[in-house]
């Protein structure tokens, strides 16, 4: 059966599509770039066309021939999300009906009975009841908390729980929630591609617990091995100072954090087990809490975390209002009609081109960024301090980059093994930065090698200009310590500077 999976960069959707081509579908993947699939260890086993839900031409292309069509894009930290998955989920039924397919498939969140639910909540019904009034048969899963190993929701119970033995927290955490582990939400998701029935309506999904955040936090304690936490509910803490206390805390941006801990405001339990008469249960049942939790933990203990929320870009950032945020680098510096401000860096390196190709991909998350660690680490708190990112996102592994992944504040939007390595930071900035790191390979022996380092910046306005005026006093300090640092390392030197004992972070 040949499917479309839209959303394949994103948590659900890049573990999903693998799963897929491996029970014998023929996998065809949507993306606004097609290079965010390319390094991926499935790409050779799927069809991969560009397009996006907000253009309809886009999506009849990519709706030919396929019977089967899950909607797994959401908008989470646009401030217009609530338009844009409207305008998205229109704009895939009307294909869909075009198109004469047999199905749609949307995982949503939970139905929001308070009328005073969240956007985010009211934005999945919304999208839900789009797609359930196409022609075109739609089966909607709503699922409340997803645990896995790098879910944003996961990722908020883990560092909440991990780092704060006592906790002054808001009311919410005595609501009741039923989470589902992401290995029964892909159970459902993979048999729906082959279900027969026309069947046209929403179910509620859920694990076998039904447990208050509270009881989360302390389950997830004592299969971690953590000593027991003390919760103290307070009525102060709004949703919106929650959120920014979960941002303060984890690695989610509030952009993120903001929705999500708006819906824990209101229970998430599951009406009905009704999914069950279409989709039969896991042969060995539904994944509890606790082994979900332990299942995760063993994949981050292991670095093997299939996906992770960072995965996904995020909208709108960074760069002037109204350009994307995955615009790259301009190849050509009189593009910006203006100033571009370099820092070049070269060294010498006594190492192989390799070994030093593998000090280069090592970069960020646990190992650090081989210069003045407080210095990056204060970048890092003022980002968050102001809505970013931050540097608590880490990377996905410690030893391989991929095209389009996070790597603390920065995003991977070049990579050529051995050779380069260029990074699009997604901090707060005044206009757009890239940093470089590339092996010279023309100029390199076996025993010898040359590294090069480019940081550029596009300034955006008077601020862009101040910006890089005041940072450009540190700049021998972090870009030369970069260069200096790295070189060293690959020679066996020394470590690097801020390296950290890795703590599957």
């Amino acid at each position: 059966m040949r499917v479309l999976v839209t959303g394949a960069t994103g948590y659900v959707g890049g573990r999903l599509a693998p799963r897929l081509t491996a029970a014998g579908h023929e996998v065809r993947c949507l993306t606004r770039s097609a290079a965010r699939l390319r390094d991926v260890p499935w790409a050779a086993d799927v069809e991969i066309v560009e397009g996006d839900v907000t253009d309809p031409a886009s999506l009849t292309a990519a709706l030919r021939g396929v019977e089967v069509a899950y909607y797994l894009v959401h908008a989470l930290g646009r401030r217009d999300f609530e338009r844009l998955d409207r305008e998205g989920a229109t704009n895939l039924a009307s294909a869909a009906d075009a198109a004469a397919g047999k199905r749609l498939v949307y995982l949503g969140g939970p139905d929001p009975a308070d009328p005073n639910a969240s956007a985010h909540l009211r934005s999945r019904h919304e999208v839900a009841e789009i797609l359930l009034r196409a022609k075109t048969p739609a089966v909607v899963l709503r699922a409340p908390v997803i645990i896995g190993s790098g879910s944003a929701s996961f990722e908020m119970l883990r560092y909440l729980t991990e780092r704060l033995p006592v906790m002054v927290c808001p009311r919410w955490v005595r609501n009741r929630i039923q989470p589902i582990a992401i290995r029964d939400v892909l159970h459902y998701l993979i048999a729906l591609a082959e279900e027969p029935d026309a069947t046209n309506r929403a179910f509620d999904i859920g694990g076998p617990d039904v447990l208050t955040y509270e009881q989360m936090m302390r389950r997830y304690a004592a299969v971690a091995g953590l000593r027991r936490r003390v919760i103290v509910p307070v009525r102060p803490l709004t949703p919106a100072l929650s959120a920014h206390w979960v941002g303060l805390v984890t690695p989610v941006p509030n952009a993120i954090a903001r929705p999500l801990v708006a819906s824990l405001v209101h229970e998430a339990v599951a009406r009905d087990h009704d999914i069950a008469g279409l989709v039969p249960d896991p042969p060995k049942g539904l994944t509890g809490f606790d082994d979900a939790v332990r299942l995760a933990l063993a994949r981050i203990r292991d670095a093997d975390v299939e996906t992770r929320w960072t995965g996904s870009s995020w909208p709108g950032m960074p760069g002037a209002p109204g350009l994307p945020s995955a615009e790259p680098l301009p190849t050509d510096p009189s593009w910006s009609g203006g100033t571009v401000y370099t820092d070049e860096r070269e060294r010498a390196v006594d190492a192989s081109p390799d070994r030093l190709w593998r000090v280069i991909e090592a970069i960020g998350g646990d190992t650090g960024w081989y210069s003045f660690p407080l210095a990056w680490t204060v970048r890092g708190w003022l980002d968050r301090a102001v809505g970013g990112v931050g540097l608590r996102r880490g990377r996905r592994d410690p030893h391989r980059v991929y095209l389009g992944e996070a790597l603390d504040f920065w995003r991977v939007e070049e990579v050529v093994p051995g050779e380069l390595l260029r990074l699009r930071a997604e901090m707060r900035l005044p206009g757009r930065a890239w940093l470089e790191l590339r092996v010279d390979t023309g100029n390199a022996r076996d025993d010898r090698s040359v590294y090069r380092q480019r940081a550029v910046f596009l300034p955006r306005g008077l601020a862009g200009h101040a910006y890089w005026a005041a940072v450009w006093p540190f700049h021998a300090i972090v870009f030369g310590g970069m260069a200096r640092n790295i070189a060293r390392t690959a020679e066996g030197v020394t470590r690097p500077p801020g390296h950290r004992r890795a703590n599957a972070a």
